[in-house]
């Protein structure tokens, strides 16, 4: 014969937290936390052969169209699209499109 026993637990009552809202005290810890930004300009596939023939001069076609805007990409996520710019001698760019946060949490 065994005898069951019911155990109820007290759970402490909180107020339903809102979505999307931070408290600047946590928005300052992250804001010391590095990541890798890269501008993709485009794709391509080839064969080894192809690859291990390629040397100074040689041009590899990309999947991307000239004009179209470029990827910005965070830790490999694309959260952005942008163009070249010059800033004095270097290159930088010019942020176009922000992608929409639902999305870039799909594509982590």
């Amino acid at each position: 014969m065994s005898e069951e026993s019911e155990e109820t637990v007290e759970t402490e009552s909180r107020p339903p937290s809102k979505p999307g809202k931070i408290g600047s005290e946590k928005l300052k810890i992250l804001e010391s936390i590095e990541v890798d930004i890269s501008i993709e300009v485009g794709r391509t596939e080839m064969t080894i052969k192809d690859l291990l023939l390629l040397n100074e001069g040689s041009v590899i076609e990309l999947d991307r169209l000239a004009g179209e805007p470029l990827d910005i990409l965070v830790n490999g996520a694309i959260i952005a699209k942008g163009e070249v710019v010059m800033v004095g001698e270097r290159y930088g760019v010019r942020f176009t499109d922000i992608v929409d946060p639902e999305e870039r949490a799909e594509s982590v």
